[in-house]
């Protein structure tokens, strides 16, 4: 048997619909688990669940719930346990953010409290219901889904969002140490930029995949399908039987650089008079990007009325 081999187990993943949810529950179905998948839509969660089912052949239940709804989130682990008998790994994956390009200062309140409940609260609070039966049972995965956002700031991510994140990181160190010695593992992937439906618009709308490429050592963004299936199988296998509390940054090198591979973009005001280092990335300004020389609308400059 393959140590990467899930059958026989139930992995419970929130954010289940769309976007890194359809890559995660394939990958997880296709490696032999059953499946409960939760997300708020129970007509997209549904969609996805039978594609499964008929590519599979697996178990796949549908639960429909907000993750910031402490009642659904009970409902939700009940139903999966009281369905499948069992959860072996929890794959925390349900995640928004504010794509307005809003600076700090002009922020409010409400969209802040939606982020960190979503992206955070929600992560907690699936792993509170599902803790305990995994503890009880003396075995359990837990995958926690941050951003590479979480370990560093962004010119071009609310504040919202990044403290989130990085909450998450720091919530799943200590409870991998916690219930280190009742074998639960907490682990975490930190994506750096990939195409889903709720980055496209900062990639499509306003252009930013050239830049974001020149800032990758690896010079591109991210693929799901053949970048996340495999760090996301590894943490929840016996392949990773001893690694907790480990972040997995899957960035094309974004983390290690922190610096040394980001070539300031020329469109930036302030580094104009900078000295810069050889030649400039060929795809540093491509020509869609002359309009916005003095920054980009709604982060260095308000949005046009």
């Amino acid at each position: 048997m393959s140590m990467f081999d899930l059958t026989g187990k139930v992995a419970l993943v929130t954010g289940g619909s769309m976007g890194l949810g359809l890559t995660f529950t394939d990958v997880l179905a296709e490696h032999g688990a059953d499946l409960a998948i939760t997300a708020r839509s129970a007509d997209l969660l549904e969609e996805n669940a039978k594609g499964l089912r008929e590519r599979y052949g697996r178990t796949v239940t549908c639960h429909a719930g907000d993750v910031t709804n402490e009642n659904d989130v009970r409902r939700v682990v009940a139903e999966t346990i009281e369905q499948h008998g069992r959860i072996d790994i929890l794959v925390n994956n349900a995640g928004i953010s504010d794509l307005r390009g809003l600076p700090s200062e002009w922020s409010d309140h409400e969209t802040f409290r939606r982020v960190v409940d979503v992206d955070l609260f929600g992560v907690w609070a699936f792993m509170r219901e599902c803790g305990p039966h995994m503890l009880q049972r003396g075995s359990g995965s837990i995958i926690n889904i941050s951003s590479i956002l979480g370990s560093g700031g962004s010119e071009f991510v609310n504040p919202w969002y990044v403290a989130a994140k990085g909450a998450v990181l720091q919530m799943t160190k200590h409870l991998a140490v916690e219930w280190a010695d009742r074998n639960v593992r907490v682990n975490a992937i930190a994506p750096a930029y990939f195409v889903t439906e709720m980055t496209r618009p900062l990639f499509e709308m306003l252009g930013m995949a050239p830049w974001i490429e020149s800032r990758t050592p690896m010079r591109r963004l991210g693929d799901p399908e053949s970048d996340l299936r495999g760090p996301l199988l590894f943490l929840a296998s016996d392949a990773a039987s001893y690694v907790t509390g480990h972040t997995l940054f899957v960035d094309g090198g974004w983390e290690a650089s922190r610096g040394a591979w980001q070539i300031p973009p020329s469109h930036f005001s302030w580094n104009k008079d900078f000295p810069q280092a050889g030649t400039p990335y060929e795809g540093i300004l491509p020509n869609e990007f002359e309009q916005w020389k003095s920054g980009i609308p709604g982060i260095h400059f308000p949005m046009p009325e």
